[in-house]
């Protein structure tokens, strides 16, 4: 009989475990042989119970629950361990031939078992591994394991965005992620809620095995569990309150509307924040959709802006966006009346998309801005920024197709003039080096500069750049190891993701010590990896050095076009062994796709440096 470990509270099988490496290896060394074990504590939904489950899958353990509704009984997590009457020393002593012992939330625990599991942690004969939530009302016993140093304690940060996004693969497009991934805040078990619940409200959208949430928020049960602080606010004024943010932030803290007084009382609750420019704002971006979803139809029709208001608003986001592109500056803000039109599947401005697309590229969020341009062209089919930022992301992507297709995706010719910045370049350029030609990429530089540094000739930008780029190309010219190191520090420092991996790449090959050319490597595919699938000459070849030998073997030979039989023939491997090793090199790459695995492995014989 197969029997599913409880996860995430839900009867749905559980999601592929994904992610948390050095975690999984903590927990494991933490509960073998002479080791006493280990408390995993996190916010609730992070996966804490199932980074457990996973290290000690197929060992011999026996496993404890806190329950909320018989937590009042002594000794209730262990009833199916213990005797019905039973004292703390002689619970002690039955439980001391147990060597692997799993606490799940033990917050949620009766004193007696909390003190029951302290006195087994003190003894030390039997390893513990006690998960707990973060923020919870939790029993002494439990807290002390930790703050008395009694067990190490790993205390489990939400699961980052690109392992977020591995769990959704072939999944939803960018912006429905971005949608998922901002209400859900790491919550995994909030995740997976809503991929289920908007699963028949899903669209079709362009691009492969995507789908597209469009709509409001539903209200599960999980989300009612989630936004319980402001959905069940008893003081009608605070709700009235909140109900205004929820269909109107940001708003100014000077508006008549605003009572101060009760905005200092939600502010010490930590429900609401005030930014830097006096804006008023909901502090988590679960609470305004859940609020608006809970809203009568009448309550929401006359509390929800009118088109000139949102317009207004709409409009002073863009030119905040524009604002931070023109000074080099492009971490992340807050966009929340965009973020707003996309998800209820409104139109949105051809100019604000095209905006918002080359924001995202510069941050080297490749995906999500090819998906802001296809916003824009839905209403403007033949707008010239949004045509062209679609281009350019497709094509630092290493679609080297985008140039020949017909569609969309094609920037036509002058098209790439309307789009003129110091940094990101024109879409002729990047159409060449999709196509793999750098020779005709950098005689198309022109007024783009900073591209042919990005393309590894600095020298056809000297003396045309400002700040931060100027350092790159310097560095980059004087094959500088540890000053295009520091150059690209301060690019990530700006939220150039892209192009801060373009030059830790770069500096892998400047570097004299193969100690510093490692660590270059190291933070380069680390930055690669979060800039959903570029595909540049700068990182050519440098996933490799994320992979083991025989990966790099196989991978190597599928990247010529040899089939997994072919493969398994010349290094004598079973073709299931051959697609094994396949398919952990594409997670590691970062890359689903066979017919990417040239771009990423080989670099482009005019590369420069």
């Amino acid at each position: 009989m197969t029997t599913f470990e409880r996860d995430a509270k839900t009867l749905e099988l559980p999601w592929p475990f994904t992610g948390r490496t050095d975690e999984l290896d903590l927990v494991r060394r933490s509960v073998s042989a002479g080791r006493a074990g280990i408390a995993v504590t996190g916010p609730a939904g992070c996966g804490k119970t199932r980074l457990v489950t996973e290290a000690l899958r197929g060992g011999d353990c026996a496993r404890v629950a806190g329950t909320p509704e018989i937590r009042q009984l002594p000794f209730a997590a262990f009833a199916h361990l213990l005797p019905d009457t039973v004292s703390l020393h002689r619970a002690v002593q039955l439980l001391a031939g147990v060597r692997l012992l799993l606490v799940d939330d033990a917050h949620l625990l009766d004193d007696a078992s909390a003190a029951l599991v302290h006195q087994l942690a003190v003894q030390g004969r039997t390893r513990l591994v006690v998960v707990a939530t973060d923020g919870a009302p939790m029993p002494g016993a439990v807290s002390r394991l930790w703050t008395g140093e009694v067990l190490p304690r790993l205390a489990l940060a939400p699961l980052p965005r690109e392992e977020t996004a591995q769990l959704l693969a072939a999944g939803p497009e960018p912006l429905t992620f971005h949608r998922l991934y901002r209400l859900c805040q790491g919550d995994l078990r909030l995740l997976r809620d809503l991929v289920g619940a908007v699963r028949d409200r899903r669209v079709r959208v362009p691009g492969p095995d995507e789908w597209a949430w469009r709509g409001p928020l539903p209200l599960t049960a999980t989300v009612r569990e989630r936004a319980a602080r402001v959905l069940d606010r008893s003081d009608p004024d605070e709700r009235d309150l909140l109900e205004l943010l929820a269909f109107g932030e940001p708003l100014p803290l000077d508006m008549d509307d605003l009572d101060l007084r009760l905005l200092e009382h939600l502010e010490a609750d930590g429900l609401v924040r005030v930014d830097d420019h006096g804006a008023v704002r909901l502090a988590h971006p679960l609470h305004g959709p859940a609020l608006r979803a809970a809203a009568g139809r009448l309550r929401a029709r006359r509390l929800a802006r009118g088109p000139e208001e949102w317009k207004a608003a709409l409009e002073s986001e863009e030119a905040e966006l524009t604002r931070r592109i023109d000074a080099a500056d492009v971490r992340t803000t807050p966009t929340p009346v965009g973020d707003w039109l996309v998800a209820e599947g409104a139109p949105v401005p051809a100019g604000y998309a095209a905006v918002r697309a080359r924001f995202s590229r510069l941050r080297g969020e490749l995906r999500e801005a090819a998906a802001w341009a296809r916003e824009g062209l839905r209403g403007a089919a033949d707008d010239p920024p949004c045509r062209t930022e679609l281009a350019l992301a497709a094509a630092q992507s290493g679609e080297g197709t985008v140039a020949r297709d017909g569609d969309a995706t094609t920037a036509r010719p002058g098209e790439a003039a309307t789009v003129r910045e110091v940094v990101g370049g024109a879409a002729d350029t990047w159409l060449a080096v999709a196509r793999g030609d750098i020779g005709t990429a950098l005689a198309a530089v022109g007024d783009e500069p900073y591209d042919a540094v990005r393309l590894g000739a600095p020298e056809k930008a000297a003396g045309r750049l400002p700040g931060v780029f100027a350092a790159h190309a310097t560095a980059l010219a004087r094959a500088d190891g540890p000053a295009l190191d520091r150059a690209a520090e301060l690019l990530a420092e700006r939220g150039f993701l892209l192009f801060a991996a373009e030059a830790h790449a770069q500096a892998v090959r400047a570097h004299r010590d193969p100690r510093a050319a490692r660590t270059s490597r190291t933070r380069a595919a680390a930055l690669a990896r979060r800039c959903q699938g570029a595909r540049t000459p700068a990182l050519s070849g440098l996933a490799l050095g994320e992979l083991t030998t025989r990966q790099r073997q196989i991978v190597t030979l599928a990247a010529a076009g040899l089939s997994n039989r072919q493969i398994a023939e010349q290094l004598t491997l079973s073709i299931r062994t051959v697609g094994n090793h396949l398919y952990s090199a594409y997670a590691r790459l970062g890359t689903g796709d066979r017919a990417a695995l040239s771009w990423l492995v080989e670099a482009p014989e005019a590369q420069p440096a």
